[in-house]
């Protein structure tokens, strides 16, 4: 007797896969809608005057933070879905392309930009060739602020190199390193604007018989002197700006060159002393050469930072009494003078003096690490 058996085909689980990958190509695209509706809506409402100002925190968090996340690893789930072939290929600019694009909206472009404006007048209308880079390099005003960038350059970064690199020395020595390392290093921490108002007060000055607030005229009036306007007093108001930036960065070059000193092979120092080399000498015949790198990278940042410093001379003195910078007086151009052309052509000429010190340090590093 024959039986016979329903030899039934078992469904097919082909479908399965193809509604997977249909299902992640939805949510892959329809998510960054939703985010970027959810990132329009939260930039309108942190924009709103009448809005709460703790739920604007909130919301600038939550979309600060989580927003950026979402946004990567959605990007990194629609890499996957790429071939094989070119996947690996790309997915390295899910990581770079946001910083690229940010790099070339908020400084490539703005820098093409600044370029161009610099060769128009002052509304960008009437083109004028290189009239803005002969005034801020001939008018006599600008040659005041060209003379202060100078001193600012040579005075701080001098400063607070040396004084960092001795500091670094003198408290690897102490009893109460990391205690002596937190107090200077503590400026660091404020801001420029913050440590500006303090020394604003050191510096404040009453004609007599007034009390005297400031710290300086206060110790001048005690020993039988008579007040001074420290911040009028041409041309040595510029070293007392100086002196406020050599008081933050101090602490950070110290840091920075502390932790390089430490890296110095015990066995190079104590081969030095064998051979009867006096801690001067290994001072600056060992620990320096050995250190080279680190204080090159120092100088640099120092360099870029005293080129771009606007905060202090803003806040002490606005530029007046013969302290004007070139970034303060770039601000002024713009914003108080209404010379776009101006302002653009001084944004260059920054911009041209910072690029020689970047190039020096990128070299610097990949020498360094070939």
């Amino acid at each position: 007797m024959e039986q016979t058996f329903d030899q039934r085909t078992p469904p097919s689980n082909g479908s399965k896969p193809v509604l997977s990958f249909v299902l992640r190509v939805i949510v892959s695209f329809g998510i960054p809608i939703l985010t970027g509706i959810a990132l329009w809506w939260s930039f309108t409402f942190m924009r709103d005057a009448d809005a709460n100002k703790f739920l604007v925190a909130v919301v600038a968090l939550i979309v600060g933070v989580g927003a950026v996340w979402a946004l990567y690893l959605l990007t990194d789930n629609l890499v996957s879905l790429l071939p094989e072939s070119i996947r690996e290929a790309v997915r390295p600019y899910v990581f770079v392309g946001p910083a690229l694009v940010i790099l070339g909206v908020y400084l490539v472009y703005p820098a093409i930009r600044s370029l161009y404006l610099s060769f128009f007048n002052a509304n960008s209308t009437v083109f004028v060739g290189l009239e803005n880079y002969i005034f801020a390099l001939t008018d006599p005003a600008m040659l005041i602020v060209l003379r202060n960038n100078i001193m600012w350059l040579i005075f701080v970064t001098s400063f607070v190199i040396s004084l960092g690199l001795v500091i670094a020395v003198m408290v690897d020595r102490v009893r109460w390193e990391a205690i002596a390392k937190s107090i200077i290093f503590l400026p660091m921490a404020i801001s420029a604007v913050g440590a500006s108002v303090i020394w604003k007060f050191v510096y404040s000055f009453q004609p007599l018989p007034r009390p005297q607030i400031g710290l300086l005229n206060a110790i001048v009036v005690a020993l039988g002197g008579d007040p001074q306007g420290w911040l009028i007093l041409m041309p040595w108001n510029n070293f007392f700006l100086m002196f406020i930036m050599i008081w933050i960065l101090t602490g950070f070059a110290m840091v920075v060159l502390s932790s390089a000193i430490k890296g110095v092979p015990a066995e190079l120092l104590e081969a030095a002393r064998i051979d009867g080399a006096s801690e001067i000498t290994i001072f600056f015949r060992v620990i320096i050469p050995y250190i080279r790198g680190t204080l090159i990278t120092i100088t640099t940042t120092v360099l870029i930072m005293v080129l771009k410093v606007f905060d202090i001379v803003f806040v002490m003195t606005s530029g007046q009494f013969d302290t004007q910078v070139i970034a303060n007086r770039l601000v002024q151009e713009m914003f108080t003078f209404r010379n776009a052309g101006r302002a653009s052509a001084l944004a260059i000429l920054l911009l041209i003096a910072v690029t020689p010190v970047i190039v020096y340090n990128v070299r610097n590093m990949r020498a360094g690490r070939s």
